[in-house]
């Protein structure tokens, strides 16, 4: 009889994304908030404030300020940040509705999300024990697979149902810019 080989999470093609994310979950993090100190930093070399947000009280008391690099660079900076909100909360949804949520969500905080990175597997074994009963590694490998699975399937039915809202969205969003930039002139 043909023994049957099990793919470890990183090969699997169905949860080869979400397994990825939480690889990098960390540096992402940590990338995220040097980033948007250097945001700072440039805009108080720039303007003179700290606070980038006063960007809008200077353009509304008429000071003709652009500067795209660093508009660009706070989008950039947004659009992280809403994807790691939304990878927040997909495990949090996971945590809070899943039915062993809270098992599969410290196995995921310990291996993945906390900011203090263990060296191996023992260390998370030792830090699930707080939470949990002692386990096996076979037991805690089965469960982070589960978990990551779990979590795979929340990204999913986001992202279809994402998907099939976006149509709409789209077309409301390019007829609002057609409709109200005063470059775009309609073929008569």
């Amino acid at each position: 009889m043909a023994k049957k080989i099990k793919k470890i999470p990183e090969d699997h093609p169905f949860y080869h994304d979400t397994w990825k994310l939480l690889k990098n979950y960390r540096d992402v993090a940590w990338n995220l908030e040097l980033s948007n100190l250097d945001l700072q930093a440039e805009f108080r070399a720039e303007f003179g404030s700290s606070d980038h947000k006063s960007v809008d009280i200077l353009t509304s008391a008429g000071s003709e300020i652009t500067n795209t690099r660093l508009e660009s660079f706070e989008r950039s900076l947004q659009r992280s940040r809403k994807m790691m909100n939304l990878l927040d909360s997909a495990i949090q949804l996971m945590r809070s509705h899943h039915k062993k949520g809270e098992l599969y969500y410290w196995i995921l905080y310990y291996t993945y999300l906390s900011p203090q990175e263990y060296t191996n597997y023992r260390e998370i074994l030792h830090a699930l024990e707080v939470h949990f009963p002692p386990m096996s590694r076979r037991t805690y490998y089965s469960y982070r697979e589960e978990a990551i699975s779990t979590l795979s399937n929340v990204q999913k039915s986001w992202r279809s149902f994402i998907c099939n809202q976006m149509p709409a969205t789209l077309l409301s969003t390019v007829q609002t810019y057609f409709c109200h930039n005063r470059e775009f002139r309609p073929a008569s």
